[in-house]
């Protein structure tokens, strides 16, 4: 090979490397403002806290980088964060869809109480949904839907005062005052004759302490990790839901990136989602069992004290009482507030064929 030739080939070569190279020179340097969920919860300390603070700025070579705080580190419920997203307080949020069902019940249909019993079929449901909720979020709130994700399985906590007692029907709920958080479980509560008292997460402890609610809402190891078992006695394990949430971003900040950044940050988010999916599998035993007597440990696998709780499984009557709740005051009441024909196919079409479920539009 004649000098000539050699000059070519290293030229043809460099370029041919360069080509191969990960287009990192292509990712812009942005700083986010983020809303995460609640710092004393695991989804905020070990997942959406590293993604951005740890892992997307890792993977963009140091030019994604976020101040990103918890709920908690910010003084907020989490009721406000779609809105202020809306606002431009917040370049990206992370967010319960029930907590915004007054703007649009679509997203709230994502996560309608008692509906589906199991992870699996709910994750299913969400992803068959997900489109419509991707639509909502942009035309409701001019945001990028970035992220779908669950928690562990929203159950019944309550202070019955004598922990001899081993069974417990839903039919007893009859009076009850209930903690919930969202319009749905709302639904539930009525339709067991209970009273649905909306109680910020941060506030069911002493509420309940207090006597203001008998029964609070929430998920298994959320439960646990705010000690709820200092001041309930019983778990009642119907599920009524798993806290659909979801990960966005402003329009304004995601028109301002290139399609690499934007590429980028979709692979990453993409990656966590799966992650939070495996997570809320394994926290939701988990929660249930270190609120009962155990084992109880956290993520590193260290032992963890229990909360000693006695666990009620549902009986053939309740699952029976469940299903009439859900058909005749959930899905009836949630199709009045969706209002239109369309709302109502979507979700029939979706995660009505997924859960076997059928919604109506009232007459």
């Amino acid at each position: 090979m004649n000098l000539k030739s050699k000059f070519l080939f290293g030229v043809l070569m460099g370029t041919f490397v360069l080509s191969m190279q990960p287009a990192m020179a292509e990712i812009q340097k942005k700083n986010f403002t983020v809303a995460g969920t609640w710092g004393f919860l695991d989804h905020w300390k070990e997942r959406e806290g590293p993604f951005w603070k740890t892992i997307l700025p890792k993977a963009s070579g140091g030019k994604l980088t976020a101040n990103a705080k918890s709920n908690t580190e910010l003084g907020l419920s989490g009721y406000e964060v779609m809105k202020m997203l809306k606002l431009g307080t917040f370049d990206a949020v992370h967010a319960v869809t029930t907590y915004v069902a007054q703007e649009s019940p679509e997203l709230e249909g994502a996560d309608l109480s008692g509906v589906i019993q199991d992870l699996p079929t709910y994750r299913k449901a969400n992803e068959a949904y997900r489109s419509i909720l991707a639509r909502e979020v942009d035309q409701k709130f001019n945001a990028k839907l970035l992220m779908v994700y669950g928690w562990p399985s929203q159950q019944l906590w309550c202070n019955l005062g004598d922990k001899s007692i081993k069974t417990y029907g839903l039919d007893k709920l009859k009076g009850k005052k209930i903690r919930t958080y969202s319009t749905t479980l709302g639904d539930f509560v009525n339709g067991v004759g209970g009273s649905a008292v909306t109680i910020a997460f941060a506030e069911v402890v002493p509420a309940l302490q207090k006597g203001v609610a008998d029964c609070g809402l929430t998920g298994t190891l959320p439960a646990y990790n705010a000690k709820w078992y200092q001041v309930v006695t019983h778990n009642i394990r119907i599920r009524l839901g798993y806290a659909s949430s979801i990960m966005a971003m402003s329009n304004k900040a995601w028109g301002s990136l290139n399609d690499e950044t934007k590429a980028l940050i979709q692979s990453e988010a993409a990656k966590l989602e799966e992650a939070m999916w495996a997570a809320t599998a394994l926290n939701d035993q988990r929660g249930m069992d270190c609120n009962a007597s155990g084992p109880c440990k956290d993520s590193s696998g260290k032992d963890l004290p229990t909360g000693g709780m006695i666990p009620i499984e549902p009986t053939d009557k309740d699952k029976a009482m469940l299903k009439d709740v859900v058909e005749n005051f959930v899905l009836k009441r949630w199709a009045k507030r969706c209002g239109t024909q369309k709302c109502v196919d979507e979700w029939n079409a979706t995660i009505g064929k997924i859960s076997g479920m059928t919604a109506k539009l009232p007459k």
